[in-house]
């Protein structure tokens, strides 16, 4: 028994021995394993980088890659700029595997890089696009994959739904495609084809609409561009098929396509707020029809509930009364329908209200607040006036050509003026009637005083200058052609340039079958910084007898003028002129009466003329709003000498009516009167007033409305005129314009006759064009009455002229 127990001790020492020997060997293994691994680390990180390696790389060479790297031989190798260099090389897009290792070399270590490259397109094709009329080059374009570029799958992908969107747009959207990939591995060049399986378009059999209640589906269906499809409509549903916030395989962002659906839902939400259903929705379903190409399109609204305005008020307004703000709050007042783009209009007129004041810097807020009493939505407007801003310094920018003192004499504000909004619109009203510039605008910029402001006037200049001829047929001058020399920004100081202070300079010729002439003008528009304009003109014309256009005799007229005008006012003006004619009247025919027969012969025509003028149109050249108001008086012979006596006095005014789309529309009344005096008994008859035509009253012929010579048919024309004009101008495109007219007036043999016996009247559509050459007018007049010397009324008329005169 005690050797049992002594052999089991011993056994038990024995084993306990042998596991204490065991433990410390394997820690000691685990220790060299540690410390074998561990040094590496530690010289990997702190070793010179002695040499570089790259393998693997057929098309990109290895100065390439090295070039892309940070990691350089002779720098010490650091692991986070290997990572770095890792990234930099994959954004090459030339990699599809990339491996980075490292090897003891000599006392340091070599880099080896070893690179799988990506196939380079060598060829990319269509096949089974028959709609698209596109050529392939043009495909090509539109796709981010490029021959000679290396493969890359995402953005084949990419390409594909280009592609798709493509179809879609135009309806296919069953459109499938495919691409097929097709690399060499020895040249390592792929070639792509893009399979495309059409299908046939799928068009809008029919668009209903569920939901509606105060509004017609037919009235809903007007507001949407998404139509079935019919005779004079093909039906297509444009889908776009790249989403909001989509991007390249590069990570650039793609703007979202047009997705004609989608923004119908818009147009259907936008109507329903304009007409006070502010909560309203809109959502659409297409369902396909599986046999055939159509699909069948359903609108779900949701109108909500109708909100009409409440109460609306205003706080923190102090200096201008509250009366005068309300009376500017014309969209969204008591009773009408509640409108959040009616606020903003509202909120516009207030914030002018205030421009025009000078307080330029205030501010309008708006806050709503459903009134559960009366169940309306009541509005209040917040303001802070600030302070009255006042103009410091005046600069002008973008004028080239034309200098700053031809800008800063037409502006109605000046520094030390406050902000005045009216005075701005003027000022910009008279910039723009210079006809130099295409754009005007306003900036402001601030100082080092709060209360002070840069007003900054920015101009687009226009061509000034031109060198222009042309020819066409006018039913006033027949067969004509000119040649125009003009700079309406005449500097005749400035060689060789002369441009740039607002001088007007003409010079035409022109030539046709009844007519020609020579022209030659010049204004300056302030003589010695002063405004008061001086100008000139020369001429020579010719016209020959045609009764077609109403002339019984030829016409020879020799002369010039001279020209003085003074600004009375902002819109009154006042402007003196001498003129000098040398008129020769022949080739009257020998059975016209004692009437046409004495005019035969050279006359002297020596006058002074006085008139006054009221011109406050927005725009001279494309009046919608304003009034014309202008007479003037000219005297001939007496003191002024020459061979004839008479005076005349010839009225104007115009009133234009602002309407929709930019169109006006025009009251005009012209007035004339005159007489002979002295050693004359009749005013000669090429100062007579004509009416009838395309400058009067359109439907007549040329000058035929009025006393005719009972025997040869030709006009004589008046001592006295009244002509009436209503016209509506609606522009359709910027240089078209569509007209409707009604014309009425007459003139009469004697100065005490006006009036009497009647008017004559037409009607009539028209069309006005701009052109490189002046612009054209168009009409079709239709006459009321009969012409004078007919027996009966006659048909309508066209009326064709070709305005390129001074």
């Amino acid at each position: 028994m005690l050797c049992l127990c002594v052999l089991c001790a011993s056994g038990l020492f024995i084993g306990s021995q042998s596991f204490a020997q065991e433990q410390p060997a394997a820690e000691t293994k685990d220790l060299q394993e540690k410390a074998q691994g561990q040094p590496e680390e530690v010289t990997k990180e702190g070793k010179m980088v002695i040499s570089i390696e790259v393998k693997g790389n057929k098309s990109i060479s290895t100065n390439t890659i090295i070039s892309k790297m940070k990691t350089k031989p002779g720098a010490v190798y650091q692991e986070n700029v290997v990572s770095d260099d890792l990234k930099r090389l994959y954004l090459l897009g030339f990699f599809s595997d990339i491996k980075i290792d490292t090897e003891p070399y000599r006392d340091g270590l070599k880099v080896v890089i070893t690179v799988e490259e990506r196939p380079v397109i060598e060829k990319i094709s269509f096949s089974g696009i028959v709609h698209i009329t596109l050529k392939d080059e043009k495909l090509k374009e539109m796709l981010k994959s490029k021959e000679g570029q290396s493969l890359d799958y995402p953005t084949l992908n990419y390409d594909v739904r280009v592609l798709k969107s493509l179809y879609a747009k135009r309806g296919y959207a069953r459109c499938a495609i495919e691409y097929k990939v097709d690399a060499d591995p020895k040249t390592n060049r792929a070639k792509v084809v893009f399979n495309v399986v059409e299908g046939k378009p799928l068009k809008i059999k029919s668009v209903t609409f569920e939901g509606n209640k105060n509004f017609s589906g037919k009235r809903l269906q007007r507001l949407i561009k998404t139509r079935p499809a019919w005779l004079f409509n093909a039906g297509i549903l444009k889908q776009g098929f790249i989403e909001d916030g989509a991007t390249t395989p590069d990570g650039q962002k793609i703007e979202k396509e047009e997705n004609v659906l989608d923004d119908d839902m818009e147009r259907l939400k936008t109507f329903y707020q304009t007409q006070g259903f502010s909560d309203a929705r809109a959502s659409y379903t297409i369902k396909e029809d599986p046999a055939k190409p159509f699909i069948y399109i359903n609108i779900t609204v949701e109108e909500g509930k109708r909100y009409l305005v409440g109460n609306v008020t205003i706080e923190g307004n102090k200096d201008i009364p509250q009366k005068d703000i309300l009376a500017k709050l014309k969209e969204c007042v008591p009773g009408k329908v509640f409108s959040l783009d009616a606020i903003k209009k509202d909120i516009a007129s207030v914030q002018s209200l205030y421009f025009d004041k000078g307080y330029i810097t205030a501010q309008v807020q708006e806050a709503t607040s459903l009134n559960s009493y009366t169940g309306r939505i009541d509005i209040v407007y917040y303001i802070v006036e600030n302070e009255v801003a006042y103009v410091d310094k005046i600069k002008v920018r973008g004028n080239v050509k034309t200098k700053d003192i031809v800008i800063r004499r037409e502006l109605r504000i000046v520094p030390g003026d406050k902000f005045d909004g009216d005075k701005l619109r003027r000022s910009k009203e008279r910039l723009q009637n210079l006809g130099f510039f295409e754009e005007v605008s306003y900036d402001t910029q601030d100082t080092a005083v709060p209360n002070k402001k840069d007003l900054t006037v920015d101009v687009k200049e226009s061509k000034t200058g031109a060198f222009s001829f042309g020819g066409g047929y006018s039913t006033v001058e027949q067969l004509v052609g000119f040649v125009e020399i003009e700079q309406k920004n005449f500097d005749w100081k400035n060689w060789p340039y002369f441009t740039g202070a607002g001088q007007d300079l003409r010079f035409k010729a022109s030539f046709g079958t009844i007519s020609q002439g020579l022209d030659l003008s010049f204004t300056e528009p302030w003589v010695f910084d002063y405004p008061v304009s001086f100008g000139f003109d020369a001429y020579k014309r010719e016209h020959k007898r045609d009764s077609d256009v109403g002339y019984g005799y030829d016409e020879e007229v020799t002369g010039g003028d001279l020209r003085l005008g003074k600004e009375i006012s902002e819109y009154v003006r006042a402007n003196l002129m001498y003129r000098y004619d040398s008129i020769r009247i022949g080739s009257v025919t020998e059975d016209a009466t004692n009437d046409l027969k004495k005019e035969v012969g050279t006359n002297i025509i020596s006058s002074m003329e006085f008139g006054l003028s009221y011109d406050s149109r927005d725009n001279v050249f494309d009046t919608t709003k304003g009034n014309l108001f202008a007479g003037s008086v000219q005297l001939a012979g007496g003191p002024f000498s020459g061979d004839k006596d008479f005076y005349k006095f010839s009225g104007r005014a115009s009133h234009y009516i602002p309407l929709i789309n930019r169109s006006a529309l025009e009251f005009r009344a012209r007035v004339g009167i005159g007489d002979a005096y002295g050693d004359s008994h009749d005013i000669p008859i090429y100062e007579r007033y004509f009416v009838g035509g395309a400058n009067t009253i359109r439907g007549y012929h040329e000058r035929k409305v009025g006393p005719i010579d009972p025997v040869s048919k030709d006009p004589l024309g008046g001592n006295s005129m009244l002509i009436g004009n209503i016209e509506y101008l609606y522009p359709l495109f910027n240089f078209l314009k569509v007209a409707a007219f009604y014309d009425i007036g007459n003139t009469w043999a004697r100065m005490g006759d006006i009036g009497s016996g009647g008017f004559k009247s037409g009607i009539g559509l028209g069309l006005r064009i701009k052109t490189p050459i002046g612009p054209v007018m168009l009409d079709y007049g239709f006459p009321l009455n009969k012409e004078p010397g007919e027996e009966k009324k006659g048909g309508g008329r066209f009326h064709f002229n070709i305005s390129h005169g001074f």
